[in-house]
């Protein structure tokens, strides 16, 4: 079973090769599907797999600007993408990222990177899974209210509104973005990024995972616009974040050549999947990939911290982040299909009658 394992070069450790694939191939479909580089499920999957953890970053930070240009292609197709506040953001986030790739060096050389990352991760998953399910409880108890009234279900309200209150900061200068729909100070996206930015040097997650929540609920964007445009952001974020890492000698480029191949494909699955599932959709899911991906580090947590039961919980934490990758991407993709196959349907149904 040798031939099922390479060895990287860099960073010196052998790698089971057909987990890469999965993990390149359903964390693409994943990211263009919530609008992520899908970082958050890969620099976990890569340290669950046998990458020390700096690598893990950097290997991911590296393979996560290809498909993420493609997603933003796509989505730009479906004018999901409000270029002028992705670029503002573009600001703060190249700062943010600099600071948090300086401090995992540090973290490195004191050994204390992979506990440290692993907590952080654990702590920012769960806070994440719970404003996304908090927002939908409440989403789902207004439209409740508004049945038992007997009033109209309003399709854009959300419920959680901390954007509402944002909004009405308007430190100079004010920008109107029009496609996203929202008015506000530039400083508002600004410091979100700088933020999503230095999560994304210390973590490896491209600021997808912050930034498309933070897009909806801080800034207030559409969720198919917060996907579109938090794309555009990764890819600008990810190939300057490569380039950092890189230079520090922490990317794997073997690991990343065999994920992009695979994430390349999986990015436009899941970019055209969105069209055909509901925003509140995407977040549902969005928060249960949150809470599996939580589950599997705080495995390695426990594996880590009791040596008794070292080799079952490493076990137990690979099989989840790969099962819950290959759950999600099959997710996806029979959306896609069902989508497909439906919109072919109603354009024969067209064609038919006209020609009658």
């Amino acid at each position: 079973m040798d031939w099922l394992f390479v060895t990287m070069p860099i960073a010196g450790v052998e790698i089971f090769w057909p987990g890469l694939v999965i993990l390149g191939f359903g964390v693409g479909m994943i990211g263009g599907f919530f609008g992520m580089g899908g970082g958050w499920m890969v620099t976990p999957g890569l340290n669950i797999l046998g990458f020390p953890m700096a690598f893990a970053i950097g290997t991911d930070i590296a393979q996560m600007a290809g498909p993420s240009l493609i997603s933003t292609a796509r989505h730009a197709r479906f004018g999901n993408v409000d270029y002028r506040l992705g670029g503002i953001m573009v600001v703060g986030t190249v700062g943010g990222f600099e600071a948090g790739a300086q401090l995992i060096m540090w973290l490195e050389r004191i050994g204390k990177v992979d506990i440290y990352v692993r907590s952080g991760y654990l702590v920012l998953l769960s806070l994440i899974a719970w404003l996304v399910f908090t927002d939908v409880a409440k989403k789902m108890r207004k439209d409740r209210e508004a049945r038992a009234a007997g009033r109209e279900v309003d399709a854009l309200s959300t419920g959680i509104e901390w954007h509402k209150t944002l909004h009405k900061i308007r430190i100079p200068p004010v920008i109107h973005f029009k496609k996203a729909g929202v008015r506000c100070s530039a400083w508002l996206p600004i410091l979100v990024s700088f933020f999503t930015g230095l999560m994304a040097g210390i973590l490896g997650i491209g600021g997808g995972l912050i930034r498309m929540p933070a897009l909806i609920y801080l800034v207030g964007c559409p969720t198919h616009i917060a996907v579109g445009t938090d794309l555009f952001e990764v890819a600008i974020s990810g190939l300057y974040g490569a380039a950092s890492y890189s230079y520090k000698g922490r990317t794997e480029l073997v690991a990343a050549v065999i994920m992009l191949v695979g994430a390349s494909i999986g990015a436009q699955i899941g970019s055209v999947a969105t069209k055909y599932v509901k925003g509140y959709g995407i977040r549902i899911f969005f928060g249960i990939a949150v809470i599996g991906c939580a589950v599997s580090i705080l495995f390695k947590i426990i594996a880590a911290a009791y040596p008794g039961v070292r080799a079952f919980f490493n076990g137990a934490a690979t099989v989840l982040i790969l099962g819950l990758v290959a759950a999600l991407a099959l997710y996806i993709f029979m959306k896609f299909l069902n989508g497909v196959r439906a919109e072919r349907a109603e354009k024969k149904r067209a064609m038919s009658q006209v020609a009658l």
